[in-house]
Formats: C-alpha cells, structure tokens, sequence
C-alpha cells in the first residue's frame, strides 16, 4: 500500500503547508514543485535544483497519482469527435470521463468539455443511468477526482476548456472530496479553471443543494437533473424524489444562487412513453417558474443495456421542446454525442465499449 501523499488531492497551499511540516529541508520550492505537477504529470523535484537528499524526502512523502487508462473509444459527431476513456484507480476500480467537443464560432478555437465522475458507481438508482444498476461501490477521493483531469491531458493530450460533474455518481452524495477537488481545479497555480467553467450537475438528494451553497463558491455553475414534471413520474424513475419532492426541491434550488446572474441548468432526458406528455412539460414549466432563472437543457434518452424505451425521434424531440416554449421556458436543446460508444448522458459505468 502505497501511503504517500498524493498531490493532486491539495491545494496549493495546503501542499506547502504540509510540506513544511513533513519535510526536513526543501519545503521552500513547493509552490514551483506543484505547479510543474500539474504541467507535466509528475513529482519532479531535480528539475527544481534541489539537492539529491531533499529530492529523496520528496518522493518518500508524495506522489502524483495519474489513473491507469485502459482503453479509449472515440464516436464522430457534427461537432467534432467524441472520446471515453476508461481509467483505472490503484485498487483496481475502474471510472469512466468523457470528452466532449463543443460548438464554437467560426473563428474561434476549438472549446471541450471533460465530463468527469465522482464516485465509482451510484446509490441513487436512476432507472435510466446504467450506473445506477450497479449501486454504489465507493466514492472516488478528491485525488482520483482531479486525476481524471490530469490524465486526460497529459496522457491523452485531451485539451479541457470546461469540466461538468455528470459523469458516475451522485457529486452531493461525496460533497467533501468533490469540493477538495473543486478548490483544486480552481487553484491558479495548478489548473486554473475559473469557477465559471465548471458545472456541478446533481440530481437533488436533500439537503444537497443547501450543503454546496455553504460552500460559498459564488460562480460556481450548479445544474439539476429533473427528468420529469410531476412527482408520479420522477419518484418512478429516480427514487431521490421519495426524500424531496418537487415543491421541496424548486425551493431548495431557488435558494442556491449566490449571484446576480445565476441560471439553473434544468437537465430533462426526453424518455418517449414516459416523461414527454403535455401534462409533464406543464409541471416543468411550473418547476421552473418556482425555482427562479433557468433554462432546460432537454437531452435525448439513450437506450443503455437495459432500455427503458427507445430514443425519442426528431419529432418528439421537436414536439416537447415546443410545449415547453408555449408553458414559458428557455430551452436548449442538447446534441447527441456519444451515444454509439456508451458515453451519452446516463450510459456510463454499462457494458464494455470495446
């Protein structure tokens, strides 16, 4: 067992700090030391000019904990190439990220966004998320959580513009380690990623909403997934709504933002059959109406290993977006990315892609 201390589960100053303390000598290029571990991928601290004692003492206490990537599969979309990779913790424990291309305006650079996961399985028991059906087998520490990230970049070359908490697992339900992890994607000198360019997405346990805007992350970008419009439906196909109804939760999300300019992202999978009546896009429209600003990102369902339904047609796609725009709402509508290697919303942590 390997009991150093993994850097990419501090901050910055939380490195030094404990550096200082554990260290006879050498502390002093912390700063420098975490930076390059970020750059590189490594714990490098002869690049530093340290002595050769001090170097050993740097590598007896800490490490840089990449995950091992056991494959990659890629799926060509309108916007460009879709990739999951599969990556493997020490213990064996296999997670799953996924980088997504994103539109950008003729003449601006390419922008991504990794989709990254927060604990190995889930407890939540979405009927519609293959990682549900697994149940939860642990939760992935902060530095498994922020080795997504620097995996996917040095060892995959992946460039990350964005990063969103949708991949496994339920981010509220590991608040502690998700938010270690946050603080250290925002560190400026170590990813740097400003808290407008990452997005928790949730799908409500209680009291969740309220713990994460204790954490006082004012631009931090939160989203919910719903998924339907009236409490039959979601208590059928997400259990979490047993503990928090929909009354309870539009109040929960009205009370989360800590900015001006604030928009709920409203995430609403369009199951045919199931959750794409008139009267469903009525109780969204209420929802929202309850919840202050937001906007419903309407996603199309993926069928997974054991399909609820099959994938609504443009039609129906076209049809509920319009009930929803005729009851009030903002909508956009998500594109379909991944789906063919199992790496669309809800099929992550399912069969094998290869």
């Amino acid at each position: 067992m390997d009991d150093r201390i993994d850097l990419l589960g501090l901050t910055s100053r939380d490195f030094a700090a404990t550096a200082s303390r554990v260290l006879d000598s050498g502390a002093g290029v912390a700063s420098a030391l975490y930076a390059r571990a970020f750059e590189t991928g490594c714990l490098d601290p002869e690049a530093l000019g340290v002595s050769t004692g001090s170097a050993r003492s740097w590598r007896e206490h800490f490490a840089v904990g990449l995950l091992d990537v056991q494959r990659v599969v890629d799926d060509e979309g309108e916007f460009g190439t879709t990739s999951k990779a599969v990556m493997a913790a020490a213990d064996g424990s296999l997670v799953e990220c996924v980088h997504i291309p994103m539109p950008a305006r003729p003449g601006s650079p390419a922008k991504s966004t990794l989709c990254i996961s927060s604990q190995v399985g889930c407890r939540m028991g979405c009927a519609f998320c293959e990682t549900g059906r697994s149940g939860l087998r642990r939760n992935l520490s902060a530095s498994e959580i922020v080795a997504q990230y620097l995996t996917a970049r040095v060892r995959l070359g992946w460039q990350v513009r964005n990063i969103v908490f949708m991949g496994m697992g339920e981010p509220l339900d590991n608040l502690p380690n998700v938010a270690a992890a946050l603080r250290v994607f925002n560190d400026s000198r170590g990813p740097g990623i400003a808290w407008e360019r990452i997005t928790v997405c949730s799908s409500c346990p209680p009291g969740g909403p309220e713990a994460l805007r204790r954490l006082a992350f004012k631009r931090l970008n939160f989203s919910l997934s719903l998924n339907a419009g009236t409490d039959a439906t979601r208590t059928s196909i997400m259990p979490v709504n047993r503990g928090c109804g929909l009354e309870s939760l539009a109040a929960a999300v009205a009370a989360y933002p800590q900015r001006p300019n604030f928009v709920l992202g409203v995430n609403y999978c369009l199951i045919p059959g199931i959750n794409d009546s008139p009267e469903e896009a009525r109780g969204v429209a209420r929802f929202c109406a309850e919840a202050g600003r937001a906007i419903v990102n309407l996603i199309p369902y993926n069928p997974g290993s054991a399909p609820l339904s099959r994938s609504p047609t443009e039609d129906e796609l076209q049809r509920f977006e319009a009930a929803l725009r005729c009851e009030g709402c903002d909508v956009r509508r998500r594109a379909r990315k991944g789906g063919g290697i199992m790496a669309g919303c809800g099929q992550l942590g399912g069969r094998p892609s290869v």
